[in-house]
């Protein structure tokens, strides 16, 4: 791999995409230490220590939200884009015909999520924002005055701008560099946020014992992931001949793989979004008098993180979510009509409806093994915290995931380059 590594930078090509990419990442890191106007340092840092789901989106953001940066929001409100126009496609014509058109009709949809992400953004900050306002930590904020409405529409400008800036940057090293620009801003969020809370537990933690059971646990997650992630079912496909002339075209066979973890890390954030609003909830709701406080508190003691009840909650809508979701891109790629149209056939399967049965019977096996993996990775962590008493760091699934995939895609993007050059690649066979 190191070798592999080394060639990689001997070709100027690749040696000018790997730079350019390191040079963005770096920018964008930059940027993401610049905090908003008007924040209470103090305050926030309080918020942030005693709060375990704040703390958790903020892994996710890289620290961004715990200084309260322009870039806090990161590229997750073209994320939330791109997950609404999957599930809207096969329910609006016009977008379901726009996927089929190829190239050019995927360039509109592209165009209309970058869109559709302004406002979108725009709400997620005014929600957020409110939410940290309504805690003393923003000041200069509302619309009672205008010095007031002045600065608030001043902040909300920055931070939608921020997340513009952040998908420019994704787009920039998909263009110009290596892998999905946008996965990999993700990706550098996650990491690094890992340092500091390496260092942490490895300053305040007494149980050694747990700490290096907590890290093998880590390194078996990450092999059980890559070899799921990586595992699929290949149906083989058989196109028949055809004679035109003196002619034969076609024939010989495929194979159509079906991958056990198809939706990916997307059923853990449909999760995530639903479990938080109860937590919400009664966190507005806990200090208030009579049956409205003794909700709130029932809902905070439910919904918290050291609940079972979010536990299990957590496991069985992943579960239901990773069903829901791989049906919706099942559908969306209309295999069994394509496979018809281009004289294909599954041996000892008829076309058309036959197939389309067919492989949804496989799906449905594949994806039930896939489920309940992703379901108990998703609560890894609250079993984690259970056997090795460590607190200070969590095997977030989502984190994870996002991590194993996005290294992967890149390794594969750089195996592919090394290869067309005749070199030798990072993967073995």
């Amino acid at each position: 791999m190191l070798q592999a590594m080394v060639n990689a930078f001997k070709l100027p090509d690749l040696r000018r995409r790997l730079l350019f990419t390191i040079f963005i990442l770096i920018v964008f890191r930059f940027v993401a230490s610049i905090p908003i106007p008007g924040v209470d340092a103090e305050k926030l840092a309080q918020l942030f220590k005693g709060n375990q789901f704040l703390s958790l989106l903020d892994l996710f953001a890289g620290g961004s939200m715990s200084r309260l940066s322009i870039a806090m929001m990161g590229v997750y409100p073209y994320i939330t884009a791109t997950i609404i126009f999957q599930l809207l496609t096969p329910i609006i014509p016009k977008l379901e015909e726009w996927q089929k058109e190829g190239e050019a009709g995927r360039r509109r949809l592209n165009q209309l999520q970058h869109w559709f992400t302004i406002p979108l953004a725009l709400l997620q900050a005014l929600a957020q924002i409110s939410a940290y306002a309504g805690q003393g930590i923003i000041t200069n904020w509302g619309f009672d005055a205008l010095s007031n409405t002045l600065s608030t529409i001043a902040i909300l400008a920055t931070v939608t701008t921020g997340t513009i800036i952040c998908i420019w940057f994704g787009e920039l090293i998909t263009e110009a560099g290596i892998g999905n620009g946008v996965s990999i801003i993700i990706l550098a969020n996650i990491v690094s946020r890992l340092p500091y809370q390496i260092g942490t537990t490895l300053i305040v933690g007494q149980n050694w014992l747990g700490i290096l059971v907590f890290f093998a646990l880590a390194i078996v997650t990450v092999v059980a992931i890559v070899v799921v992630q990586e595992g699929e079912r290949r149906i083989p496909v058989q196109y028949a001949k055809r004679v035109r002339g003196r002619r034969v075209y076609g024939g010989g066979s495929v194979h159509v793989p079906i991958k056990v973890l198809t939706a990916g890390m997307i059923p853990l954030i449909f999760a995530l979004s639903i479990l938080a609003f109860p937590e919400l909830i009664g966190s507005y709701m806990q200090y208030a008098g009579g049956l409205a406080g003794d909700v709130g508190k029932a809902l905070m003691s439910w919904f918290g993180r050291d609940s079972w009840v979010y536990w299990l909650s957590y496991f069985l809508m992943t579960v239901g979510f990773t069903f829901f979701y791989t049906m919706v891109i099942f559908e969306n790629q209309n295999l069994a009509e394509n496979l018809q149209k281009q004289g294909g056939f599954i041996p000892g399967i008829r076309p058309g409806r036959p197939t389309q049965d067919y492989l949804t019977r496989v799906l449905n096996r594949v994806t039930m093994a896939g489920s309940v993996f992703l379901g108990l990775v998703a609560v890894l962590p609250y079993f984690a915290r259970l056997l090795t008493g460590v607190q200070t760091m969590s095997l977030e699934s989502t984190s994870v995931l996002i991590v194993v995939g996005v290294v992967l895609d890149t390794m594969r993007q750089l195996e592919a380059q090394l290869l067309m050059r005749h070199y030798e690649g990072f993967i073995k066979e």
